[in-house]
């Protein structure tokens, strides 16, 4: 039995319900109904209006692609829900009429009476923690490791589960954190940041658990602890590889427990708070070597994610500059020249997002004009002069090399820079992508667009 007319209405007339932004989309990825939700949220990223993508393919509307994301490195969730019969999620950068944005796309199929897959059912949730474009605050980042870290964020958040945040200094770790508390149910509740570098048994008890009036010498009034200040939120354990073995005993009771004790207290109290830690450690030969307890490893290690380093996300470093120069620069216009977006991609970055930081910092304080130069990042670079001979050979004069006529966001400039490295003798795809430091997967999805 076909699905008919009348069950297609009534289908869209529940889905028109439902908050999400949602597609139907039959199994040649054709769109043939849009809700009311994505109809508010997206009527406007093409003229016509909603009318304007039925009939049209999924891939063209999301991604502008000529071809199944499958086939243009992606994973498709209709091709995943289709071959499985199951609903299947993936994250997604899709086109609105903001830009692109991060988005987390869930299919599901549709059955008629006799079990028969019909239709797919797209939803839609735009991902509020991250940006995939310049951003004054929060994640910044588009490149394939960022969206992996970012989907495992994701897939956390609404759990209870305990968070492992392993990565070198400087990969932002504090802000996944805040990102995983943002996207969880305890997000009107407070996020409490503790740097378990250098403390002591008595801080940490004191600064953890809080004391009692008259605990010790100097303690004048009651102090309530982080714990007790995260109640109902969640508690951020920087540095975790850092405790010394007392402290980490004493973590271990609070975590297997869930009570605790204020200092000077005898009274019990229960601890409310969801635990998310993080180091640059390697935790498993610290336990090896037993430097980190066993068990409270096992504790910690519920649900880990890896930050990626700048040397794993190089094709995000562009939009971080420009991020950050946002954040650290409050003055009207300043930008990078192409230039010295090309040298800040081509540098490494042994303390990563938090060296580029600084390095951009020192920039603006240095420069007096709208523009910032390579050769004034150079300048401010604290290496030995390796910076500004890197600098020198970026654009070094050759008549073949890369030029812009000024200023161009950040889009155009990749767009340019791709269309003239493709046009150069010998390139292809399989030796660009490794000399770019990104996959073949993404190399290839960037000249799709």
């Amino acid at each position: 039995m076909d699905y008919s007319a009348s069950q297609l209405n009534e289908l869209i007339s529940f889905l028109d319900g439902l908050p999400e932004p949602r597609i139907v989309m039959d199994a040649d990825y054709r769109i043939v109904a849009a809700n009311k939700a994505y109809r508010r949220e997206y009527a406007g990223s093409g003229s016509g209006g909603v009318a304007s993508i039925l009939g049209r393919r999924c891939y063209e509307v999301s991604h502008h692609f000529t071809v199944p994301c499958d086939q243009a490195g992606e994973s498709c969730p209709l091709k995943l829900s289709q071959e499985e019969g199951a609903s299947r999620r993936v994250l997604h950068l899709h086109h609105t009429p903001r830009g692109e944005e991060h988005v987390d796309v869930e299919t599901t199929p549709v059955r008629d009476q006799e079990g028969r897959i019909v239709y797919f059912v797209e939803t839609l949730r735009m991902v509020q923690q991250a940006s995939s474009r310049p951003a004054a605050q929060g994640l910044v980042g588009r490149s394939p490791a960022f969206q992996q870290m970012l989907e495992k964020v994701l897939r956390v958040a609404p759990a209870q589960a305990t968070v492992l945040l392993l990565g070198e200094t400087g990969t932002g770790k504090e802000l996944v954190a805040q990102a995983v508390h943002e996207a969880s149910g305890r997000r009107d509740s407070p996020f409490v940041a503790v740097d378990c570098t250098g403390l002591t048994e008595n801080l940490f008890e004191s600064e953890l658990f809080g004391h009692e009036k008259g605990a010790f010498t100097g303690a004048a009034f009651r102090k309530l602890g982080l714990v007790e200040s995260a109640s109902g939120g969640t508690l951020f354990l920087d540095e975790i590889g850092e405790l010394p073995p007392a402290l980490q005993v004493k973590l271990l009771r609070l975590l297997e427990t869930g009570t605790y004790r204020r200092v000077g207290g005898v009274d019990t109290l229960r601890a409310d708070f969801r635990l998310v830690a993080a180091t640059h450690r390697d935790l498993k030969e610290m336990v090896r070597q037993e430097r980190f307890r066993r068990d409270l490893y096992y504790r910690l290690n519920t649900f880990p994610i890896h930050t990626p380093s700048l040397a794993e996300r190089r094709e995000d470093i562009p939009l971080l500059a420009a991020s950050l120069l946002e954040r650290v620069d409050h003055r009207p216009g300043r930008h990078f020249s192409a230039e010295a977006l090309a040298w800040l991609a081509g540098r490494n970055w042994e303390g990563n997002i938090r060296e580029l930081r600084n390095l951009i910092e020192r920039a603006t304080l240095m420069s007096d004009g709208e523009e910032i130069s390579a050769a004034k990042l150079a300048e401010v670079a604290d290496d030995g002069g390796e910076s500004r001979a890197l600098a020198e050979g970026v654009g070094g004069g050759a008549d073949d090399s890369f030029r812009v006529p000024g200023p161009l966001p950040l889009a155009q400039l990749e767009q340019r820079y791709l269309t003239w490295l493709m046009a150069r003798p010998g390139a292809d795809v399989r030796t660009l992508a490794p000399a770019l430091g990104v996959s073949e997967r993404t190399l290839y999805r960037k000249l799709q667009r």
